[in-house]
C-alpha cells in the first residue's frame, strides 16, 4: 500500500524475502533467444530486411528524397565554398605531414569526400585530410622510404623523384589497409571498439600528436634543410637538429610564418568572440594565401631567397593504383591504429553534431563509410582522411544542413585540381607551415584539461598523461597502444581494488548509507552491513574477502578453529570430571588451571575447521563469556552480517567459489548471512551454478537491504522470547533437581541416624 503526504510518502507491505516475493508475484516465463535463433534472424529473408539493409548501407536514399531544395540549397552552397576553400589549404599542408608532394593533398581532399556522400550518416562533418592521421601516416612513410642521406643508407641513393614515387606508393598502400579494417569491422558490425578509446585517452593521444605535428613543421618554417626522423624520440632528434642548424634558418620563410600565424590567430580570435554578429565566419586563411601565393610571385622568392615553394601541381587525376601487398606486411599496426584513430575522431565530432541538430548516426555504418572512402582514395593516390575539426566547423557555422555541402566542397577541390591550380605553384611551403601550426591551437589548448582531470577524476588524468607520454616518447602508432593498455590497466584496477564501505541507516528511514559520510546515522548493534560497488572475479574475491573480514573485525576461520580447540579441551576436562554444573555456571575443579600450547594446538588444520559439534555437550557454551580453564577464544558481538549485492554486476565461478566459502566460515561461527539487493539474471546464474545447498539457502535473499533487517530483528526477538522462556524452564528443573537431591541426603542422612540409635 502506497500513500503520498506532500513530500513524504508511506509505504505499508510485507518484509520481502526473494523466495516470499515470488510466491505473491508469479514471475512471467521468457523465452530467451539462443544462439541458433540469432544465427536464423541474421541469414533469414524478408522485404522489410531487405529494405531496412538497403536504408542502412545506402542512407542517401533516406535522406535525398526528402531534400528540401528551396530551404537549404543556398546555405549548402555557402557552407560548401567557405569549407571547399579551407579544404584546398589543409590538404595541400597536410600533404607535408605525410612527407610527399602537396598535390597529393588535394586527392586526399576530394575522392574521400564523394564516396562518404553516399554512404555517410552524418550530415555536417567535412571529410578529408586530419594532422594527426596525416602525420601517423608520414611515420610509416619514413620508415620504409626513409631520406636518402649518409644517415639513411636504407634509401640506396635514390633521386629525389623516385624518393618521392615510393613514398606515395606506402602512402596510399597504408590508407587502403587502413580503409579495409574500417571496413571489415563496419561489416561485423563492431563499431562498439570505439568505446576503449576514451575521451581522456583520445585528448593525451591527439594533444601528443600536435606537438609532433608542430615540431615536423619548424624546418618549413625556420626553411631549413634537414632530415626527417621516424620512431621513438623522433621529435626530440628534430629539435636537436633545427637548433644545431638553427643559424641557416632562411629569413623569408621565418617573417613570412611569423606574419601568416599572427594575422590568422588574430583574426580567428575575432571570429569566435562575434560569431554571434558575423554570418559568415572571415575566410582568413584563405585570404592570407591569395596574398602569401602573389606576394611570393611578385618578387620572385624562389630565386631572390631560395625559399621553398609548393612548385609545380600535376593538372588533372592519376589513373587507380593497386595498393602494394610488401607494404600490408610492414605495416599492419600501423593500418590499423590509423583506422581506429581515425574512426573515434570523426565519429566523436559527428556525434557532437547529431546531438546539437537532434539526428541519429550509426557508428558500424560510419565505418563502413570510412572504410571506403579511404580504400577509394588510397586506389587513387591520396592519403588516409577522418574529418578536420576546423573545417567541420566552418562547414557547420556556415550553414550547412546536409551532405550536399559537403559534396559541393569536393567540387571545389575539383576545380583547383583541374583548373587553377597552377596559380598556388609560388606558395611557400613555410606559409603551409604556418597554417598547420596554428590550426592545432584547438588540440594544443587541451593542456587545460589536465587540473580539470586531477581534481575530478585522478585514473582519467593518469590515462590522459600516460597517453600523451607515451605518443610523444615512443611514436603515435607506439603511443597508442601504451595508452590503450595503461587504460584497460586502471579499469582493471579499478574493478580488482573496489571502495567497499560499511552502511548504516538513516535514522527514521528506510534509507542506508556509508556510515562515515553522515552524522545521524544508526547501526544496528550486530548487525553489519557491506557493500562492494564491483563485479566479484577471480581478480578481487581475495581482496573482497579480505575487506569482509576487514568490516567484521574478526576473521571467521580464526575464530572458528579457537572455538574449536576450545571445544575439544572442554570435553576433554568433563571427561575427567574436572569441570562440573552449577547454578552459577561452569565450576572448574582442576588443580592445573594452565594448559601448554602445544597440547591445545595439538590438532589438525582439517579438523578445526570442521563446523562446532556441541550435540553431545550436557550445557550451551556462551563463546563470548570467559571460559574455565582460562581458554581463550575471541569474543564477537555480531549475529548478522548483510551484503549489499545493487552494484554487483556479474560474478564468475571464481568468485562464486569463494564467496560461498567466506559464506559458509561465517554460517560455522553462528552468524547468520544475508544477500540483499541482488539482480534477477545475478540470481538466476547462482541458482544454475549450484551456489546455494543446506547451509546457504534461497531464504537468505532479500529484496532490499531494509527487508533484511527488519526480518533479522523479528527474528532475534523470536529467538530472545523463546530463550527466556527456555531459561526459565532449565531453572525450574534446575532447582527442582537441587531440591531432590536435598531431600535424599537429608533421608541418607536420617537413616544413618536412626540405624545408630537402634543399636
Amino acid at each position: 500500500m502506497y500513500e503520498a503526504l506532500g513530500n513524504q510518502y508511506v509505504v505499508s507491505r510485507p518484509i520481502y524475502s526473494e523466495n516470499i516475493f515470488k510466491a505473491e508475484n508469479e514471475k512471467v516465463h521468457r523465452h530467451h533467444k539462443t544462439f541458433l535463433d540469432h544465427l536464423r534472424i541474421f541469414f533469414g529473408c524478408s522485404k522489410e530486411k531487405a529494405k531496412k539493409i538497403a536504408f542502412t548501407f545506402f542512407p542517401i536514399i533516406s535522406w535525398l528524397p526528402m531534400y528540401q531544395v528551396r530551404e537549404w540549397i543556398l546555405s549548402d552552397i555557402v557552407s560548401g565554398v567557405s569549407t571547399g576553400l579551407i579544404a584546398v589549404l589543409q590538404g595541400l599542408a597536410f600533404a607535408l605531414l605525410v612527407n610527399v608532394t602537396p598535390d597529393y593533398g588535394l586527392y586526399a581532399a576530394f575522392f574521400p569526400v564523394i564516396i562518404y556522400f553516399f554512404f555517410g550518416t552524418s550530415k555536417h562533418i567535412s571529410v578529408g585530410p586530419f594532422p594527426v592521421l596525416s602525420l601517423m601516416v608520414g611515420t610509416a612513410v619514413l620508415r620504409l622510404v626513409p631520406d636518402n642521406s649518409i644517415d639513411n643508407p636504407a634509401s640506396g641513393n635514390l633521386t629525389d623523384s623516385e624518393i618521392n614515387e615510393k613514398r606515395i606508393i606506402v602512402a596510399a598502400s597504408v590508407t587502403v589497409l587502413a580503409g579495409i579494417f574500417q571496413l571489415a569491422l563496419g561489416l561485423l558490425q563492431v563499431g562498439f571498439i570505439v568505446i576503449y578509446l576514451s575521451d581522456a585517452l583520445i585528448s593525451g593521444f591527439t594533444t601528443a600528436a600536435a606537438i609532433h605535428v608542430l615540431v615536423s613543421q619548424l624546418k618549413f618554417i625556420f626553411g631549413l634543410q634537414i632530415g626527417s626522423p621516424s620512431g621513438p624520440l623522433s621529435s626530440f632528434y628534430v629539435l636537436r637538429d633545427v637548433f644545431t642548424n638553427i643559424t641557416k634558418t632562411n629569413i623569408a620563410d621565418l617573417v613570412a610564418s611569423i606574419i601568416i600565424m599572427v594575422v590568422v590567430f588574430v583574426v580567428k580570435e575575432i571570429n569566435d568572440r562575434y560569431k554571434s554578429k558575423i554570418p559568415i565566419p572571415i575566410p582568413i586563411e584563405v585570404i592570407m594565401t591569395v596574398i602569401a601565393t602573389g606576394v611570393s610571385y611578385a618578387f620572385d622568392f624562389q630565386n631572390t631567397y631560395k625559399v621553398s615553394i609548393v612548385g609545380k601541381l600535376q593538372e588533372g587525376f592519376q589513373p587507380p593504383q593497386a595498393p602494394s601487398l610488401s607494404v600490408f606486411q610492414e605495416c599492419v599496426a600501423d593500418g590499423f591504429s590509423i583506422g581506429i584513430v581515425g574512426f573515434a575522431v570523426a565519429y566523436s565530432v559527428a556525434k557532437v553534431y547529431s546531438v546539437k541538430h537532434d539526428y541519429v548516426i550509426n557508428g558500424n555504418q560510419e565505418l563502413v563509410a570510412f572504410g571506403l572512402s579511404n580504400i577509394f582514395g588510397g586506389c587513387f593516390k591520396g592519403f588516409a582522411a577522418s574529418t578536420s575539426l576546423s573545417r567541420s566547423a566552418v562547414q557547420e557555422s556556415t550553414g550547412g544542413k546536409t551532405q550536399v555541402a559537403g559534396l559541393l566542397s569536393a567540387l571545389i577541390v575539383m576545380i583547383v585540381t583541374l583548373a587553377i591550380g597552377f596559380l598556388l605553384e609560388p606558395l611557400q611551403k613555410s606559409v603551409l607551415g604556418a597554417l598547420v601550426i596554428i590550426n592545432l591551437k584547438g588540440m594544443l589548448m587541451q593542456f587545460n584539461e589536465i587540473p580539470i582531470l586531477f581534481r575530478k577524476d585522478k585514473y582519467d588524468c593518469l590515462v590522459w598523461v600516460v597517453s600523451f607520454l607515451g605518443a610523444v616518447l615512443l611514436g603515435l602508432d607506439l603511443g597508442l597502444a601504451a595508452g590503450v593498455g595503461f587504460e584497460l590497466l586502471t579499469v582493471i584496477f579499478r574493478a580488482q581494488f573496489p571502495k567497499c564501505s560499511q552502511m548504516a541507516n538513516i535514522g527514521g528511514t528506510d534509507i542506508y548509507r556509508n556510515r562515515k559520510d553522515y552524522s545521524n546515522i544508526y547501526e544496528q548493534h550486530g548487525i553489519k552491513i557491506f557493500r562492494c560497488p564491483s563485479p566479484i572475479f577471480f581478480a578481487n574475491i581475495d581482496f573482497f574477502k579480505d575487506k569482509l573480514v576487514a568490516a567484521a573485525d574478526f576473521n571467521p576461520l580464526r575464530v572458528l578453529r579457537k572455538r574449536n580447540k576450545a571445544l575439544r579441551k572442554i570435553k576433554k576436562l568433563i571427561s575427567k570430571g574436572e569441570l562440573q554444573i552449577s547454578p552459577k555456571g561452569i565450576i572448574s575443579t582442576s588443580v592445573n588451571q594452565y594448559e601448554s600450547e602445544e597440547e591445545l594446538d595439538n590438532n589438525s588444520i582439517e579438523e578445526l575447521d570442521q563446523p562446532i559439534n556441541i550435540s553431545d555437550m550436557p550445557f550451551v557454551i556462551d563463546w563470548n563469556s570467559d571460559l574455565a580453564n582460562r581458554l581463550k577464544v575471541p569474543k564477537i558481538d555480531m549475529h548478522s552480517l548483510i551484503i549489499d549485492f545493487g552494484a554487483v554486476s556479474f560474478l564468475d565461478m571464481s568468485g562464486m567459489k569463494g564467496l560461498k566459502a567466506i559464506f559458509k566460515d561465517f554460517i560455522k561461527i553462528d552468524v547468520d548471512v544475508y544477500i540483499a539487493g541482488i539482480d534477477d539474471n545475478l540470481l538466476e546464474k547462482l541458482e544454475k551454478c549450484g551456489f546455494f545447498d543446506d547451509d546457504i539457502t534461497t531464504s537468505i535473499i532479500f529484496l532490499t537491504i531494509h527487508d533484511a533487517v527488519l526480518s533479522i530483528l523479528e527474528k532475534k526477538n523470536l529467538d530472545t522470547f523463546a530463550k527466556l522462556k527456555e531459561d526459565k524452564v532449565q531453572t525450574f528443573i534446575f532447582l527442582k533437581l537441587i531440591t531432590t537431591r536435598k531431600a535424599i541426603i537429608n533421608e541418607v542422612v536420617f537413616a544413618q541416624n536412626h540405624t545408630s540409635t537402634v543399636r
